[in-house]
Order: C-alpha cells, then sequence, then structure tokens
C-alpha cells in the first residue's frame, strides 16, 4: 500500500490528481446520503478507517460536517490526504498513521466510523485473516461509542457475510442501494454497503 500511494502522492504533486476513489463517487454520495436523510448532527464525530487520499473527508467537509478525523497505516497516504487537505483548504480534518488493528487509545468515542474497502483489505491479509478480521470488530468497538454507526462499503462481502462478520456486538439498521448486475439471468450487486448500529 505505500508504494501505491507513494505513486499517488508523486501524481499529485505532479498535476494535482488526488487518484483513486474506492468505489467510485457514488459510493460517497450514498454515504452524505445517509447521513443527511438520518439528520446526522454536522458536529458528529466521523472517524474514516483506512481513508486513503482522504477524498471521503473533503466532501464530508464540504457538506458541513466540522468533526473529522481520518486515519491510515500507511503514512504515504496520510501524506497524499494531507496534500489533497491543504488544496482544498480543508486545514480542520485530523488526519493520523494509526493502525487500526492496534489502535491508540484516544481512537475512541466515535459517533460515527466509515470504511470503504478497509475491511476488504484486512480481509484479503494472507496472513490470518480470521484473527484480523475479528481484531478488526474489537478495534471498531472500542472506537465507536454504544449506538453509534457504522458504514461500510465492500466488494469482497455479502450482506450475509458481513451480518455474520459484525454480529458481536452490532445490529444492521439498513442496507443502501447499490448498483446492480445481471450475468447469467441472476441478479447480483458487485458493491455492499450497510449502515451497522453499535449495541448499548
Amino acid at each position: 500500500w505505500d508504494a501505491a500511494y507513494e505513486r499517488e502522492l508523486q501524481t499529485f504533486q505532479d498535476i494535482g490528481d488526488a487518484g483513486e476513489i474506492w468505489f467510485g463517487e457514488e459510493s460517497m454520495v450514498r454515504i452524505i446520503r445517509w447521513l443527511e436523510k438520518q439528520k446526522v448532527p454536522l458536529d458528529s464525530s466521523v472517524l474514516d478507517i483506512g481513508t486513503g487520499n482522504g477524498v471521503l473527508l473533503i466532501e464530508l467537509a464540504k457538506s458541513g460536517y466540522t468533526n473529522l478525523t481520518g486515519i491510515d497505516y500507511s503514512p504515504s497516504a496520510i501524506q497524499l490526504s494531507e496534500k489533497v487537505r491543504e488544496k482544498e483548504g480543508m486545514s480542520d480534518i485530523k488526519l493520523k498513521v494509526e493502525d487500526f488493528l492496534t489502535p491508540s487509545a484516544e481512537l475512541s468515542g466515535f459517533d460515527i466510523c466509515i470504511d470503504k474497502g478497509t475491511f476488504d483489505a484486512i480481509s484479503l491479509n494472507p496472513d490470518n485473516a480470521v484473527a484480523k478480521r475479528k481484531q478488526y470488530v474489537r478495534s471498531l468497538c472500542s472506537a465507536l461509542k454504544p449506538e453509534g454507526f457504522f458504514l461500510i462499503t465492500s466488494c469482497n462481502w455479502t450482506k450475509e457475510e458481513l451480518l455474520n462478520e459484525f454480529r458481536e456486538g452490532f445490529e444492521i439498521l439498513e442496507e443502501l442501494p447499490t448498483p446492480k448486475f445481471c450475468f447469467g439471468g441472476r441478479i447480483g450487486n458487485s458493491v455492499t454497503a450497510l449502515v451497522f448500529q453499535r449495541k448499548k
């Protein structure tokens, strides 16, 4: 990941392109629409887990959200997101290098946690992925306030699989609409987007 973000950092410095938006623009719009529909207060504390280039946080800030934090375990990703934040003049967004699987003590008490592809990336780790997924859920429980919201976008997991992964400590609130495709007469989704709430 460091190498990928180093390339994106160089590209941003060269031509001002922030790089890949995971799951595309519509995934960000989907998240922001849900927050607006729920009338989530604009000063709610939001954690973007695996922020990458930080573009989701920029879009949240443009929508009026004021208490935004992005973490990524890749220093190059945080460097890139700092440059993007600077270019957009969004100095209030907090960014830090942090491994979500070994979170620092101050990574707690968030109203909302958002994940676009980070759980997917952790799940693909060839080195004990099952233990890492369990640790992710524990980290999420400590980062998110009781009754806080967790919005996850995944291309690796179905709704049923995600319900199983997050059954400890979370309940499903809703499935967000994602693009459908038809293959061999069956209809499916290439992306799953769910909203969970942390149990009291």
